[in-house]
């Protein structure tokens, strides 16, 4: 499969046939306007560039694969530099009827800013397109406000403060998308119960497996893949159901067996450290140690 990289904003504008950007490193483009020089279907998209992208439902070419939509009014898609989008089905012909946007900023515009180290925090940039957020009227409303004030902004001369209000705009839009998501996770509780349970039975059967010693300790990202989830959407569901992430859950699980076993067996910690999963039995002793606060030995000696 042939690959296509996008670097800059000036090439990302090239690929989809638009005119030069107003900022080197940040854009705001609609949907509507494409005209792409490049036939991307089929394509290995590499985008290094953030990005955030208002799909109509319905529209564009994207494979969503969800059973049911909390609001229709859009479906926002985040990608990080680095994510690869392969694209699939026909190219869109209804451009007319398509309301949808993206916003794309180099990671070079807030490098230097306090944003670039809160990047991190907003996990929704990992992601699978099929865990996008689903927009009510009013929300929609809400973010295309703060789109208005960046297009607003680096159309204008810039000057000292140019770059600030753009930064600060991004930011507040992410923090209500981060509220957005909250409220999506919330909504969907009757759901996401029936994913812990199922993230539960499957935590269950892999260590009940004969092959545990094998395949060692389960991992969030096989975890996540088995349930069809990304690691990060996984986690921040569990977390916000459970309050507890991913791996949290998986300390949690082996900690406990791992008590049993000391209280119930004369084995030896190697033997209970290889036989629950770990490569090497001292990553097993600083593991119960750091969430018991006392190692395997005075765990069995202290009961």
């Amino acid at each position: 499969m042939q690959s296509f990289e996008i670097n800059t904003i000036g090439q990302a504008h090239q690929s989809v046939g638009l005119p030069a950007p107003k900022h080197p490193l940040v854009s705001v483009v609609k949907t509507v306007e494409f005209k792409p020089t490049i036939d991307f279907r089929g394509l290995r998209v590499i985008n290094n560039l953030y990005q955030i992208t208002l799909k109509q439902l319905g529209c564009g070419n994207l494979m969503y694969g969800k059973n049911s939509y909390d609001y229709e009014e859009g479906t926002l898609v985040f990608t990080s530099p680095g994510q690869v989008t392969i694209f699939e089905g026909e190219m869109p012909n209804d451009k007319e009827t398509d309301k949808g946007w993206t916003l794309a900023f180099h990671p070079d515009l807030i490098r230097k800013s306090k944003l670039s180290d809160k990047m991190d925090r907003y996990s929704f940039f990992q992601y699978d397109v099929n865990e996008a957020l689903h927009l009510s009227e009013e929300e929609l409303r809400t973010i295309e406000g703060l789109l208005d004030k960046i297009v607003k902004e680096y159309s204008q001369n810039l000057d000292k403060h140019s770059q600030n209000l753009i930064i600060s705009n991004i930011e507040l839009l992410l923090d209500y998308c981060t509220r957005f998501y909250d409220r999506q996770f919330y909504m969907r509780t009757n759901l996401n119960t029936d994913i812990v349970s199922k993230f539960e039975r499957l935590l269950k059967a892999h260590f009940h497996s004969d092959e545990l010693q094998n395949i060692g300790l389960p991992t969030v990202h096989n975890l996540a893949k088995e349930m069809n989830f990304s690691s990060n959407y996984l986690s921040d569901l569990l977390k916000k159901e459970t309050g507890k992430t991913a791996l949290e859950h998986i300390h949690l699980f082996v900690i406990e067996r791992a008590k049993n076993i000391l209280l119930n067996s004369g084995k030896s910690i190697s033997e209970i450290g290889y036989s629950l999963g770990f490569e090497y039995p001292q990553h097993f002793s600083n593991l119960f140690k750091s969430k018991t606060g006392m190692s395997p030995s005075e765990f069995r000696n202290l009961n």
